[in-house]
């Protein structure tokens, strides 16, 4: 693994008897840099490599993340045919989970060769993106969703640098549902003839977690949610966004 720093929010006895995952590297002048970049008081990580950074905090408790997953899995729909595929090369292929897009009206996302207009805005994914915002101090208009039923349902390795996209606000990724490995390889590194040897970055994702990739992780660094056979229970992630509508391409599909 490469190296990276991690990091935390300087926080009370309290907070710090909670949280037990180490020792961060850096000390005063990093958590006193953290504390004052997010607007929520809790506890944070940085997670740092060349041209990555990242903040991984968790968001929900237990019992509310249990709420929340069975909420969307009552509220969400997924997108089916066309719509559930993606162009590789010319070629058609289905995704290898359940996909679908919310967000404010007229909003739509394109990449792998589909144009996704976004549904409005359910009570429990307004909860989920107010918190966000809150924990974060950014605002987000729309939230790419994607389903994974269990193990064998992934992600291959991609970039999240579309250019409706807005470059000064990270993606925030949460995570309900079974704990995921997730994958960060860098550009120079991918391929059996890369020109540099820089080792992949592999973080877990929990249940009720919030991981913000921030500007410049998506020019530099791919990233992917392999195949994990032995994870039999599913997996929603919510990726919020904020689009600039101008950039937006004008072929739109309807549902």
């Amino acid at each position: 693994m490469d190296k990276f720093v991690t990091r935390h929010r300087k926080r009370s006895v309290d907070e710090a008897d909670e949280w037990k995952s180490g020792e961060p590297i850096k000390k005063c002048k990093d958590e006193c840099e953290v504390e004052e970049e997010f607007s929520q008081p809790i506890p944070w990580q940085k997670f740092e490599a060349e041209g990555l950074d990242c903040d991984y905090s968790f968001l929900f408790e237990k019992e509310e993340a249990d709420h929340l997953l069975k909420q969307l899995e009552e509220e969400v729909m997924y997108f089916t045919g066309d719509k559930a595929k993606v162009q590789v090369y010319g070629k058609s292929y289905q995704v290898p989970r359940k996909q679908a897009t919310y967000g404010d009206e007229g909003l739509m996302y394109s990449f792998s060769g589909v144009q996704l207009l976004a549904k409005p805005w359910t009570p429990t994914l307004e909860h989920i993106r107010d918190a966000v915002t809150k924990a974060t101090g950014h605002t987000f208009n729309f939230v790419l969703i994607n389903r994974y039923k269990d193990g064998h349902d992934h992600m291959g390795e991609h970039r999240d640098d579309e250019r409706e996209l807005d470059p000064a606000c990270p993606i925030a990724s949460v995570s309900l549902g079974a704990v995921r490995d997730f994958i960060f390889r860098h550009k120079d590194a991918r391929g059996g003839s890369s020109k540099r040897q820089i080792e992949p970055v592999k973080l877990e994702l929990a249940h009720g977690s919030l991981l913000l990739m921030n500007y410049p992780t998506n020019t530099y660094w791919y990233h992917s949610l392999p195949v994990r056979k032995k994870v039999k229970t599913p997996r929603i992630n919510l990726t919020f966004r904020c689009i600039v509508k101008n950039r937006q391409k004008t072929s739109i599909k309807m549902d």
